[in-house]
């Protein structure tokens, strides 16, 4: 019995599923194990063939890819690693984040991208990380849009600012993110900065869309930018931020030392900025980063909460950090919310309990 990862390729251009065949196959450890040109027929071909994973196109006629993602999620759960040109359309890329594909990845010149093989190394490390999913973790999250005409009090209330919410994880993140920020109120003094596995390119329209659904208002994170009480600053592992004092003493973001370890630099930045008025929450992913972080928040005597690994579709990230012994609070992905609530509006009455390492 091969133990390769079996792949299904999704697309509707057969030049596109004959180039992602030739990449894929490139690596000894996969196996491409057929294609399909429609959402509909991936469905067929996924419980014909049952894959490791699939790759999965957005445009195709019949059955689009994010009708696809709801069906597969639902009938034949899969990870999913979505290639796309439509990476422009903050609903779709959203959408796509929200259901719980592993990653979404632009293609890099159009629906027929001839160039495709200069992100091959890339298309074959996200196939093998989403072989390692545990796909029954992946949760869609239930949303409603909110009215950015009402509740103007809450949403740009110009609170003092007096604390910061640190929020980091790599693959598979976003959909928790979307998540949290959706439940959390922002009616406290605090702003929050989000590192999370997200391309540049489709981090402006994400934002966008995420906006909508959100008391907090939601910005594509930017160098300069003065914290605000409120509001909720993303930005992509790739292209990181970490807080710092201007010259007017104000907390600001500016760019991170590269993509050496941004959480435990997000973290830390965090803790010298705001001492204990630092809270940092570590969510799913794939590494060790953040630990380093925490342990630096937990010195200045703020807050680390970490994700229950068990609801974690990749669990490395916060399991480094509670055998570390630098988590404060283990908390399962849906109770996060609250407990994020309960420590800044210091209103959680329960003793906080230190993970031993």
């Amino acid at each position: 019995m091969s133990d390769k990862i079996k792949v299904l390729i999704v697309d509707d251009a057969s030049f596109m599923v004959k180039a992602l065949r030739d990449i894929l196959e490139q690596d000894a450890e996969i196996e491409v194990v057929g294609s399909a040109r429609n959402g509909r027929d991936a469905l067929e071909k996924i419980k014909a063939l049952k894959p490791h994973v699939v790759t999965l196109d957005v445009d195709m006629p019949v059955m689009d890819g994010i009708k696809a993602i709801r069906h597969i999620m639902i009938e034949s759960p899969v990870p999913i690693v979505m290639l796309s040109s439509l990476f422009f359309h903050g609903d779709i890329t959203f959408e796509a984040l929200r259901l719980g594909v592993v990653d979404f990845l632009p293609k890099p010149s159009g629906a027929i991208s001839t160039d495709i093989h200069s992100q091959g190394q890339q298309i074959i490390d996200r196939v093998k990380i989403a072989a390692a999913e545990n796909i029954n973790n992946v949760r869609r999250v239930k949303l409603q849009k909110v009215d950015l005409r009402a509740n103007l009090a809450e949403r740009y209330g110009y609170q003092t600012l007096e604390g910061v919410l640190t929020l980091g994880t790599t693959l598979g993140g976003p959909n928790t993110i979307i998540r949290i920020m959706s439940e959390l109120s922002p009616d406290f003094p605090a702003a929050a900065v989000v590192v999370q596995e997200i391309e540049p390119k489709i981090l402006p329209n994400f934002v966008k869309q995420f906006n909508e659904y959100t008391q907090w208002k939601v910005e594509a994170a930017q160098e300069d930018m003065v914290l605000e009480a409120g509001v909720c600053y993303v930005c992509s592992y790739k292209e990181p931020m970490i807080i710092a004092l201007n010259e007017a003493n104000e907390p600001c973001l500016k760019k991170g030392p590269g993509r050496h370890k941004p959480l435990d630099a997000l973290f830390m930045s965090a803790a010298s900025v705001f001492d204990q008025h630092a809270v940092g929450v570590l969510l799913t992913g794939v590494g060790n980063d953040g630990q380093m972080g925490f342990s630096e928040i937990k010195k200045k005597h703020g807050t680390t909460i970490a994700q229950n690994t068990e609801t974690c579709v990749y669990p490395n990230l916060a399991q480094c950090a509670i055998e570390e012994g630098v988590v404060d609070f283990v908390v399962s992905d849906l109770k996060l919310s609250e407990k994020i609530a309960g420590v800044l509006g210091e209103r959680n009455g329960e003793e906080r309990v230190v993970t031993a390492g």
